[in-house]
């Protein structure tokens, strides 16, 4: 399990790296350019369905409960120590996201999208951070 985490958690971090290529766009060259939006929104799409991912292995080799929905995922953690509670409680909305970007491309408010390449890359990499200290701390 270690090992899969780890390989989303590299996965992760090369998403978020290509994620911060696209930040210095502003909001309107990323809306007037379909592929540079295409891209963004891949790779915010892809980024999370990472973060879920590492929830959900997490929450199977823990056997915690089952969560009803993606935002369920991080709050379980949250719940676990495996994150720090209110982290989880900021990052929640995010997993969210992914499903919109999932299933409604065409609608997808570009604002929204916007601020999440600008606000939420941070909190990504924390994710990532917080992930690796409990993986230290179950190999100890």
């Amino acid at each position: 399990m270690i090992e899969e985490i780890n390989f989303k958690l590299e996965q992760l971090g090369e998403y978020v790296g290509t994620l911060r290529e696209y930040q210095p766009y502003d909001i309107e060259e990323i809306r007037d350019n379909r592929t540079l939006r295409g891209a963004v929104e891949r790779y915010m799409e892809i980024s999370l369905a990472c973060m879920i991912d590492i929830c959900e292995m997490i929450i199977s080799s823990e056997k915690l409960r089952r969560p009803d929905s993606y935002r369920e995922v991080i709050l379980i953690l949250g719940k676990h120590d495996i994150l720090p509670n209110d982290f989880a409680e900021k990052l929640a909305p995010a997993a969210g996201f992914r499903n919109v970007l999932v299933h409604m491309y065409a609608d997808i408010d570009m604002n929204k999208l916007y601020s999440h390449l600008q606000e939420d890359i941070d909190d990504l990499e924390l994710f990532a951070e917080y992930i690796a200290k409990y993986l230290i701390s179950k190999q100890e």
